[in-house]
């Protein structure tokens, strides 16, 4: 596991929860809830402010694909929204990792410990930016391998067999 606190987004249409890490990379924790800005630079200014007064490793934001796995609207809005904050963020990666559920299952979370959706929105972000978070958190202590796509790098390959030049053809 690399050491190094990290940051954990989730992108909302209208609010962005924000999430951060222990030095250790052990737990994730509640921040803060930052308001969309339309223009889409004061809410990734923000955030990349959080980032460097906390000198993270990286910047872990949920990419919210469809349950077939099928990038649709809030998936490429959260994909845009992480390459505009990774340009204001030099030197620190920025990861896309699966997050499907992550808003529901904090509702659910939420709602078992009492709370309304009307009274909890801005905390179900933060909450939405936790399980992400630690997701991320969990599945690089369990395989070794930090988890999802670094914005700006090459998205993951499908492995697709190979023929043999002599393979199906005449000789």
């Amino acid at each position: 596991m690399r050491p190094g606190a990290r940051l954990g987004v989730d992108v909302g249409s209208v609010r962005i929860g924000v999430a951060t890490s222990d030095p250790d990379a052990s737990v994730a924790t509640p921040l803060r809830t930052v308001r969309r800005d339309p223009a889409g630079v004061a809410d990734t200014a923000e955030v990349a402010h959080e980032a460097g007064e906390r000198g993270v490793l990286e910047i872990v934001v949920g990419l919210p694909l469809s349950m077939d796995g099928v990038e649709r609207a809030a998936a490429q809005t959260a994909r845009s929204w992480a390459v505009a904050l990774a340009k204001q963020v030099p030197g620190v990666v920025v990861r896309l990792v699966d997050e499907r559920l992550s808003t529901v299952d904090a509702q659910r979370a939420l709602h078992a410990a009492g709370r309304t959706a009307r009274t909890s929105r801005e905390i179900i972000d933060q909450q939405a930016a936790v399980l992400i978070l630690q997701a991320a958190l969990d599945s690089e202590r369990v395989s070794g391998h930090a988890p999802g796509e670094i914005v700006g790098g090459r998205k993951p390959r499908t492995r697709q067999s190979r023929r043999r030049p002599s393979e199906g053809r005449p000789g």
